[in-house]
């Protein structure tokens, strides 16, 4: 036990521990020269049993000494500046337990089990005012599982092509998008097997589940069984929309480390590291963080090689303005455009596993895809509906049971229109006709319709619909009339439309604004 009966500040005492006198010069026989003759390292720390209580009483007497030392001022350089009382703008929470075998001021630890989902709650915590251009607007969230350990940094592509090579069809990272909540557009590309997307509104309640489905020891150098695996990061980069409507603009990142283990062997690892804390001393604990429950991502820099998973565009009307020509008038456009193709994205049976794989994303299965890794196109085609619903459950098994088939919902309404002028179809129902009573056969001219389906049933719809058949700007359309009793010009409504009877043919005619370059459509 240490002496302390005779300490005092001003005389020299011997310092004596367990009964041994250690040294009565103590640079300047004062305490603070006693405390800095131990800190030196002239004593061990197995020898000094009682140091803390010794430092407790020293602390009493004269504290601003103490923390003049080098030890304490290595301990507070150490510390990341500004960085206790700084909020973050945004905190994503994983919901995991971390590890208790992590010493005090090392990074936290989490164990995952591969292939199980696991939720990251994404919170907003910014303060009243702060990054106001972004209420009321979306940002997008980038999810990464890269490497750790630097070295595998640098190989990072030839690490995970060699896992792509091992399992073909798999990911790294999915999202199970059943169980996730709040996001808007999540996105896989097929070519980054760690990356996904998707975008989120901040004052909404957003929860987001991811699956890993690689584990650790298959990163390892040396494969001979018992080796550890090596560690990986979760990192989430937030970006803001910037004047051209792409998310570059930079908001947040953080990320925490993981280590992944095959199904149920994250639980045992986090077993067998509480068992081995309970078995050290109180002394030893002391030197460990506690376990907790969740998992807080820390803020670190942006991901410096960010690829972003192109936004394939939607299908939409063309707005070329050039294609629309009318006379002076009442009139027709002077030629007849083809309508856009159509937007589709069947599978067929020539499609490969690889093509497969790359359908079952773009069409939002892809927590399938490790069920149909080597599935051809014709081999899903094969799938009856009974076998599609027991493999995906009843709600994916019948979606994907329709996308296979390519059905598609039928619309509430569907109407046909011509694009010929009223006279030139008169003057040609007579010659047809003509032709028709002397010959007895009807090689006439026919006429080509164009179907418009409806599913809101309103006049803007409408309007759009007829643009873009037109291959037009919808505000190049003023107005649209239906030619009524005695010719008379009878404005659309919704109401009208909704009235309108099932696959009802109509002849579009145009006649010309009076105020601006735009044109009245006539449905007759």
């Amino acid at each position: 036990m240490w002496d302390l009966h005779a300490l005092t500040r001003d005389e020299p005492v011997p310092f004596v521990v367990e009964g041994e006198v250690l040294t009565t010069d103590y640079q300047g026989s004062t305490l603070l020269g006693l405390f800095k003759t131990v800190a030196s390292g002239s004593y061990s720390a197995s020898r000094c049993t009682d140091f803390s209580l010794w430092l407790l009483w020293l602390w009493s007497t004269d504290s601003s000494d103490v923390l003049a030392l080098p030890i304490f001022k290595q301990e507070e350089s150490s510390l990341p500046p500004d960085n206790e009382n700084k909020i973050l703008p945004f905190q994503y929470v994983l919901c995991a337990a971390t590890s208790p075998a992590v010493k005090l001021h090392d990074e936290t630890l989490t164990y995952l089990n591969q292939g199980q989902s696991y939720e990251i709650r994404m919170l907003d915590n910014r303060k009243l005012g702060e990054l106001p251009e972004i209420n009321g607007k979306l940002v997008k969230s980038i999810f990464r599982v890269v490497f750790h350990d630097r070295r595998l940094q640098y190989t990072e592509h030839q690490q995970l092509e060699g896992w792509r090579w091992n399992r073909p069809g798999d990911r790294i990272l999915d999202i199970d998008i059943p169980m996730s909540v709040g996001i808007i557009d999540p996105r896989a590309n097929p070519n980054q097997l760690n990356t996904v997307e998707f975008l989120w509104d901040p004052a909404k309640r957003t929860s987001v589940f991811i699956q890993v489905h690689c584990i650790s020891t298959e990163f390892t150098m040396r494969k001979h069984g018992g080796e550890k695996g090596v560690p990986f990061r979760v990192q989430i980069d937030t970006f803001k929309e910037n004047e051209n409507g792409e998310y570059t603009e930079h908001l947040h990142s953080a990320s925490c480390q993981i280590k992944v283990f095959k199904p149920k062997g994250a639980d045992r690892k986090q077993k067998t590291d509480r068992e081995k804390m309970e078995k050290r001393t109180p002394h030893e604990k002391e030197k460990y963080q506690p376990s907790y429950e969740t998992t807080i991502l820390t803020e670190c820099s942006p991901w410096p090689e960010i690829t972003y998973v192109n936004n394939s565009p939607s299908p939409g009307f063309n707005s070329s303005h050039s294609s629309f020509s009318l006379g002076e008038g009442n009139g027709s456009p002077n030629h007849q455009p083809e309508p856009p193709p159509p937007v589709t994205d069947n599978l067929l049976p020539t499609t490969t596993p690889q093509e497969a794989q790359q359908w079952l994303h773009r069409n939002r299965f892809s927590t399938f895809t490790r069920l149909f890794t080597n599935f051809s196109g014709a081999d899903l085609l094969k799938l009856t509906r009974d076998d599609v619903i027991q493999i995906c459950g009843p709600a994916d098994g019948i979606r994907l049971f329709n996308a296979l088939k390519g059905r598609m919902v039928r619309p509430r309404l569907t109407i046909y229109v011509c694009q010929e002028s009223l006279q030139l179809r008169e003057q040609q129902q007579q010659q047809q006709n003509q032709q028709k009573h002397e010959d007895g056969d009807s090689n006439g001219t026919f006429f080509v319709y164009h179907a418009i389906y409806l599913e809101e049933l309103t006049a803007v719809e409408l309007t759009e619909k007829i643009a873009q058949l037109f291959s037009i700007s919808p505000c190049q359309i003023s107005q649209i009339y239906k030619q009524g009793p005695t010719g008379i010009h009878v404005l659309i409504s919704d109401e009208m439309i909704q009235n309108f009877q099932e696959e009802a043919c109509f002849i579009l005619d145009t006649m010309k604004a009076e105020t601006n370059d735009s044109y009245h459509i006539i449905l007759k």
